[in-house]
């Protein structure tokens, strides 16, 4: 039970933390460097940790996690406010709705999706992934923190998935001061080749951002013409949303 108990108290410490080498813990816990090194090795071999890509003498959380994590969500009050007007969202437009949360500054995590009809659609499985300066989800996220933390984003490089993908530091900081103009983020191409997506922030009482809601769809039904038309759309969902979590 000791060992249950330790390697429970490490993944907490690496979640916190995060990257995290194995000499950070083993000063933060006082345990012998061997143990915490078997530890993480046996939390990461079931799949609950992993090697920072960047940096392998760095840990972080892993794809378990993240999948338990939206499946913890299920009965939250964000997953009840957000159902019903994702539905609305979907019939709207017949498009695919995803509701996704981010994970600190490492990712976005999709929580909750609602399929359309077409045959050819788009599709994220629930807790799939996704950058945060890549994504349309992502960006409305950045562009309602503060800017310490988008600098930090930053300053850890910015992966380009795509020749549009905003890697540049001066193009993505014009990109998120765009967004809080509009209300709403757009995504063509920027992160998957052929998917295209627009969303929109869903907010605390203080205006700090929880999630993020965005319809998405193939390159091939997407049109120029109709973006401000599906941005008001996605911004309105959105912002029915953080209504009805303000007022449960």
């Amino acid at each position: 039970m000791k060992s249950v108990t330790r390697s429970l108290r490490i993944l907490e410490a690496v979640a916190q933390h995060q990257p995290v080498t194995v000499g950070e813990l083993t000063k933060l816990f006082g345990l012998p460097k061997s143990t915490v090194q078997r530890t993480l090795v046996t939390l990461a071999e079931a799949g609950w940790l992993r090697a920072n890509r960047r940096d392998t003498t760095r840990w972080e959380i892993g794809a378990r996690v993240l999948a338990v994590r939206p499946a913890a969500l299920q009965g939250s009050g964000l997953f009840v406010a957000a159902r019903e007007p994702m539905i609305r969202l979907r019939d709207a437009v017949n498009e695919t709705i995803h509701l996704t949360v981010p994970d600190a500054l490492q990712c976005m995590v999709v929580v909750d999706r609602v399929d359309c009809d077409h045959a050819v659609r788009t599709y994220h499985a629930i807790g799939d992934t996704s950058p945060l300066h890549a994504t349309a989800t992502g960006r409305v996220i950045l562009a309602h923190l503060p800017r310490q933390d988008v600098e930090e984003l930053i300053a850890r490089g910015l992966e380009r998935f795509s020749d549009t993908t905003p890697a540049e530091p001066g193009e993505l900081r014009a990109e998120l001061d765009r967004i809080r103009e509009d209300g709403y983020a757009l995504n063509q191409n920027q992160y998957r080749l052929g998917v295209c997506a627009l969303a929109a922030p869903v907010l605390d009482a203080g205006g700090a951002p929880l999630a993020a809601v965005a319809v998405s769809m193939p390159d091939s039904r997407f049109d120029a013409d109709r973006v401000r038309e599906w941005g008001d759309l996605v911004a309105g969902t959105a912002a029915e949303i953080t209504g009805r979590l303000l007022s449960a």
